[in-house]
């Protein structure tokens, strides 16, 4: 029978469903058959990808395909040096591209790693430790404090404050109370079934007993797998923007080639020469440096990205990060920093702050603005001494750090206490344990009976307001105890109902002191006549650091959404505090979603900010539903229940400590430190990686528009061929590689969060640079060929020389290009040189490895060099420099141009005024 009804059955009922005893379990033989018919207690896995795949997958791109036939090519025609460089690139490319990716599917191991390896089974009345593997629906299970549960259970006996931790399948930041009773719900969300536990959550407290509902992928997280495996993977925005590239190469080299060969074999070439020729230009057409630059810029900003909390797992995503227009993060662990942590205290007729976040007793108390000293307050003190002493937690200070072990909500009441220098361990020792009322859902209180300093028994009491203060009939004001009037018991419940409504869980706190003979049986006696103490109110704060982080949001025009397991009113406080819940902001919960259908939701998706009580199934439709709007996504999350929304997301980002092994394996990205801060960080390495990658491309273009243009106008005025296709080769691989990979490193323009985020549909060469690229091209081919025709027609050098300084002005021209390329608007003067060292350094190594070609006798007869004289080269720097020194007073009249129009406008404003 299926899990959703036997939820709203009592115990007998669903064992008779089930098949089995709630006390006896199953026997022996049939929980053998059961195994056979139902399969072992494990997720299947999809067969893996592997090695071999990842790495021939790096060969799918079309420009890839473009330099292997470019190779084939060379090959066919014999020249061996230019096959081999293209296929290095390319090998070299795959390999950098398969180290980044290698680890990318193995996300259903790790679902493997929540599975118990082993539990203990009640089967025939006796209990065993058996394989959790080999569990299956009816059997018996037993758990307790520090297990993992093996399977999806439906609880048939529990002990008193039996609470299991589900925060990483629904959100939920605080241990879960269980029991045995049915639900009158008939289809409540995850998070509220009481009755059943859950396959990969982990028992708090207590212990309790439960029959197996559902095994292996039939459980809540088996589901889940299902849900990780199903999702594709889909091209970055990079990725399909060089795919259109590639494509427009391909159709410009055929028109090009086709051209200058009809050209040629018209004006009578040699068929060999005009061919020669064309693959030339062909050779110049294709950037074959491009995929390599590519990898290798994504690849630095990775490790630059590291360093600021930052570990990216696939490798485009990079560039992904910088065009991120919403972001879906989850609350608990993430925005918040799943600490419990009391802010308010109502103690005598005062409403009390507490400054200091988290489980460090650091902070201080103040009522109206003024300090408070809990010393001078004898109602503070006895307030928080209460909360210490009706307490299971401990609070201990290990590697640094405070931490809790318990009951998240009783380490806040320790924490609390510590602040006015109350300790549980030093109160023990004044008030010792005689006896403890354990919690239960019906009383919905707990207390603690202690004998005081005086030898006097006293009951600590804390639980729900309301019905404590029914049990209360006096208060404490002053240090005096007076009856507890009617308009004292009104003041106390508007202060519940204010407190409340910040989303802040109260609990009520009080004592009495016990007359002697009373036992401990009679619970109703004890917990009625008591002296109220006050109200302690807490909540799981925001990190202090995302509040900065939703600002630079906000100045990048960057959505942010909140999807979390937890209730609406506390998801909806806590994005109020982070300044992201607007007055037009809504709220949506999970039962509320799946009333609307895909087309109604899509319509609002814009308007919702807040999503609460949600399942793994409401998360993937809100990020599809951004995504159908043409957003880029980024999902955050630490739990199980986010890993299909961050594997959906465009990019996928798990939280580093609190982060489950799932959400890591399916994210694009890990935050190292949980900090909701190094998110924005990233997106602004990766924005500013996205302008570095425009302007290699830029570079790189233009310097291939040179070569073709110089190749062009040679055949269409009759010269003779003034690069051979090595030459082409060289530069396009080596003089222009490492200033391109320099280009990749530049530094972030300051303002780059203060830009809305760039439409994913943008071109990497939109028509302004496609103009800027044509015409610095030609600004290089001019060069190129006034080098050539002054050597070969005015100097009558030779062929062999002109070809030598034609090449030479080639590479020059485009090393002093380089700088151009840095900003389009500013001028690198300004911009400064030594703003970049490694784009120098690039320019002076590519300067003497292109002399190397020049004067190396081995590679003279490699390239065809002559080496050149000192005339030669002060005619080469003279004319290499042109294309700088024409796009700096370009720059120059657009600035000129720009100041005059916004004096005339302030002219203007001025006249009018």
């Amino acid at each position: 029978m299926e899990q959703t009804a036997l939820y709203n059955l009592n115990v007998d009922e669903a064992a008779a469903h089930l098949g089995s005893d709630p006390r006896q379990g199953l026997s022996p033989e049939e929980a053998a058959r059961r195994l056979k018919d139902h399969g072992p207690n494990q997720l299947r896995e999809k067969p893996g990808v592997s090695p071999w795949a990842i790495f021939l997958g790096q060969f799918r791109g079309l420009i890839v395909w473009i330099l292997i036939a470019a190779a084939l090519v060379s090959g066919f025609l014999k020249e061996w040096v230019d096959a081999l460089a293209i296929v290095a690139i390319v090998i070299i490319n795959a390999i950098l591209g398969f180290i980044q990716e290698y680890r990318a599917e193995k996300s259903l191991a790790a679902l493997k790693k929540l599975s118990t390896p082993v539990c203990r089974v009640v089967r025939g009345g006796r209990q065993a430790a058996e394989p959790s593997a080999g569990v299956v629906p009816g059997d018996l299970v037993e758990v307790e404090a520090g297990d993992s549960v093996p399977a999806d259970s439906r609880v048939v006996w529990a002990s008193a404050n039996f609470s299991v931790q589900e925060a990483s399948l629904t959100g939920e930041s605080s241990p879960v109370t269980k029991n045995f009773q049915p639900m009158e719900k008939k289809d409540p969300s995850l998070a509220e079934r009481h009755n059943m536990l859950y396959m990969g959550t982990s028992v708090s407290f207590g212990k309790a007993r439960a029959l197996v509902v559902s095994t292996g992928m039939r459980t809540e997280l088996g589901r889940i797998a299902g849900m990780v495996q199903d999702i594709g993977h889909e091209a970055t925005p990079l990725q399909k923007k060089l795919e259109e590239f590639g494509r427009w190469i391909v159709y410009l080299c055929f028109v090009l080639v086709g051209l200058v060969f009809m050209l040629g074999w018209w004006r009578g070439g040699r068929l060999i020469d005009v061919f020669l020729t064309s693959v030339s230009l062909a050779v110049a057409a294709i950037p074959e440096g491009l995929p390599a630059v590519v990898t290798i810029a994504l690849a630095l900003g990775v490790h630059r990205m590291v360093k600021r909390n930052a570990l990216i797992r696939k490798l485009p995503s990079v560039e992904t990060l910088g065009c991120a227009t919403v972001i879906c993060s989850d609350k608990t662990g993430t925005l918040t920093r799943n600490e419990m942590t009391v802010q308010k205290l109502y103690a005598g007729v005062e409403l009390v702050d507490v400054s200091g976040i988290g489980y460090a007793p650091e902070g201080g108390f103040s009522a109206g603005g003024r300090p408070v000293d809990p010393a001078a307050r004898p109602e503070l003190v006895r307030l928080l001494r209460c909360g210490a002493l009706c307490n299971g937690a401990r609070l201990e200070q290990r590697d640094g750090a405070w931490r809790i072990t318990g009951d998240p909500t009783e380490g806040a009441l320790l924490t609390a206490a510590g602040k006015a220098g109350m300790y549980r361990e030093g109160l023990e020792e004044q008030y010792l344990l005689l006896d403890e009322l354990p919690f239960d859902s019906d009383r919905k209180k707990m207390t603690m009976v202690r004998r005081d300093p005086a030898g006097r028994k006293v009951a600590f009491v804390k639980g729900a307001p309301d019905k404590l203060l029914d049990d209360c009939v006096s208060v404490e004001e002053n240090g005096t105890v007076r009856l507890l009037a009617d308009s004292d018991r009104e003041a106390i419940r508007r202060c519940n109902d204010r407190l409340a409504g910040e989303a802040m869980r109260v609990l009520a706190v009080a004592w009495r002191v016990l007359p002697d003979g009373l036992d401990r049986h009679e619970i109703t006696a004890i917990e009625k006549e008591l002296v109220f103490a006050g109200l302690v109110a807490m909540i799981d704060p925001p990190r202090e650091e995302v509040r900065l982080a939703m600002r630079a949001c906000r100045s990048a025009g960057i959505r942010t959404v909140m999807i979390t397991g937890d209730h609406k009113n506390t998801a909806v406080a806590i994005a109020r505090q982070l300044g992201f819940f607007g007055p037009d902001a809504r709220a949506l919960s999970g039962e509320e979603l799946d009333l609307l259908d895909d087309e109604a939701f899509f319509a609002r998706v814009r308007q919702v900010a807040v999503y609460a009580r949600v399942s793994p199934e409401h998360k993937l439709r809100v990020v599809r539903a951004w995504r159908r709007h043409g957003e880029v996504v980024a999902m955050t999350g630490d739990g199980v229940n986010d890993a299909p929304a961050v594997k959906e997301a465009d990019i996928g980002i798990a939280m580093g400590i609190t982060g489950t092994d799932v959400t890591k394996e399916v994210s694009d990205m890990v935050v190292t430190d949980d900090n909701f801060a190094s998110i924005v960080s990233a997106v602004e390495e990766g924005r500013g990686i996205y302008d570095n990658i425009k302007k290699f491309i830029h570079y790189l273009l233009s310097c291939n528009a040179g070569e073709i243009l110089v190749m062009f106008l040679a055949s269409l005025v009759g010269l003779p061929v003034p690069l051979l296709p090595i030459h082409i080769l060289w530069v396009n691989l080596v003089t222009d590689g490492l200033p391109a990979l320099a280009l990749g490193v530049d530094p972030v323009d300051p303002d780059i969060m203060l830009r809305p985020p760039r439409r994913p549909a943008e071109p990497v060469i939109n028509r302004e640079r496609a103009w800027l690229v044509l015409s610095h091209g030609g600004l290089i081919a001019f060069s190129s060929l006034l080098a050539f025709v002054v050597v070969l027609f005015i100097e009558k050098e030779g062929l062999d020389r002109a070809r030598t300084a034609a090449f030479v002005v080639l590479a020059c021209s485009q090393l002093f290009h380089a700088f151009n390329c840095r900003s389009l608007t500013e001028s690198v003067f300004r911009l400064g040189l030594l703003t970049n060292v490694r784009l120098l350094g690039a320019v002076g190594i590519s300067f003497l490895l292109q002399t190397a070609v020049v004067y190396t006798p081995f590679l003279q007869k490699v390239f065809k060099t002559e080496p050149l004289g000192w005339w030669d080269w002060l005619l080469v720097m003279l004319i290499s420099s042109f294309p700088l020194l024409a796009v700096e007073g370009w720059k120059a009249v657009r600035v000129g141009a720009r100041a005059a129009r916004s004096a005339e406008k302030e002219a203007g404003h001025g006249a009018s005024a």
